[in-house]
């Protein structure tokens, strides 16, 4: 019988591509212990916490039990349920994004209303819309395939929708999550084969818009001048970026041990969201960094092997929902390191599947397992076996 368990665990694990499923442990592991070494002092002074050290962590944990939990729901859902529904689910995200901005239901917290009181916790319904997005945006292209080549059949509808969003999220104002899921559905119409002189031409228009946004907000040009010299306002609009470079450059290559972090202890703002990176470049140092972006690379690249092997079989919706989840976990992550490195603005976009926060530790939970759907259907497609 052990051998036979054994046989049937070894089967089990071929219906799986390992290399996604390891790089998605190994980064929600290392998330959970990093947020518990970055929280430890914010914890013991904060006032919603009793002074307990790990409190961070038991939410976290909460966090992630619950994201598993309803990422193995979610992998149950055939791929065909997903595309049936996707303009459903567009809906709903359009809906909680209305809720947040009605006083009284919508929570404001720090100056930004991006919050759903749930009593326990507070829902983000922009984490969820990009998941939405991706479903959506999967669903749009393969549904207008022949009318690419359109502006006004092809492109405006996506436009108008995107300018809907785009008004909600900069009404709460949460910039970032604009700007991802921007991302995410102009890469779903560049895969999905759309028209090369109509692509450039929006996405000039959107970049033109974007930097508009920037300029007319003062809040937004402060961020663009602390990234361009930190050093010249160090305790103002530098501040977070320039505390963010000490924590990289005191880590050098093997950190300075785990826990050991001193930006952590109320110089590095947000040091368990936003600039979780900098304390694990500290504490872990340039190995710590880097295993990090290789962990993320394998899974965005295993994300468009798994679209490729879709598109292979002509499942075209589920290969633009696996390539539209890799490019929305690798832009964020990309933009989240790019803003701790000092690459790019300050912008307020966690580290996906590892930093704290409910509301996105479930929506990338739930991505996974969309993911992990798609490659087990590519394999069960491959023996033979009906999906």
């Amino acid at each position: 019988m052990i051998y036979q368990a054994n046989i049937n665990s070894q089967r089990m694990l071929h219906d799986f591509d390992r290399v996604l499923i390891w790089s998605a442990i190994l980064l929600l592991s290392l998330g959970l212990v990093m947020v518990y070494s970055a929280s430890i002092a914010i914890a013991e002074a904060g006032r919603n916490t009793g002074g307990y050290a790990a409190h961070f962590l038991v939410r976290h944990s909460a966090y992630l039990l619950v994201g598993l939990l309803v990422g193995l729901i979610a992998f149950q859902v055939p791929t065909q349920a997903w595309q049936k529904y996707s303009f459903h689910l567009f809906l709903l995200g359009m809906l909680l994004l209305v809720l947040v901005l009605i006083p009284g239901i919508g929570r404001e917290v720090n100056g930004s209303r991006r919050w759903l009181s749930l009593l326990v916790v507070n829902l983000q319904p922009s984490e969820f819309m990009k998941l939405f997005m991706v479903i959506y945006a999967a669903d749009y292209t393969v549904r207008k395939t022949a009318h690419l080549d359109s502006f006004r059949k092809g492109f405006l509808p996506m436009l108008i929708a995107m300018l809907v969003i785009g008004l909600l999220l900069l009404r709460e104002p949460d910039f970032g999550a604009f700007v991802v899921i921007t991302i995410i559905a102009m890469a779903a119409l560049f895969l999905g084969g759309v028209n090369l002189k109509l692509f450039v031409g929006l996405i000039s228009f959107l970049v033109a818009g974007l930097l508009t946004l920037i300029w007319v907000e003062p809040y937004r040009m402060q961020r663009i001048v602390g990234f361009m010299d930190p050093w010249i306002d160090p305790y103002g609009k530098g501040y977070q970026l320039s505390h963010a470079l000490i924590a990289f450059g005191r880590g050098e290559w093997l950190g300075v041990g785990l826990g050991a972090s001193v930006e952590k202890l109320f110089y590095l703002p947000e040091a368990h969201t936003d600039f979780l990176l900098a304390v694990i470049a500290e504490e872990l140092g340039f190995i710590g960094v880097a295993t990090v972006v290789a962990l993320f690379s394998g899974l965005v690249i295993r994300a468009f092997v798994i679209g490729r092997q879709a598109a292979m079989r002509e499942r075209h919706f589920a290969a633009l929902v696996a390539q539209g989840i890799g490019v929305w976990l690798g832009v964020q992550a990309f933009i989240n390191m790019g803003v701790n490195m000092g690459v790019l603005p300050t912008k307020g976009l966690t580290l996906p599947l590892m930093s704290f926060g409910g509301s996105s530790i479930v929506a990338n939970c739930v991505a996974l397992a969309v993911l992990l759907r798609v490659d087990w259907e590519n394999r069960q497609l491959m023996r033979g076996f009906a999906v």
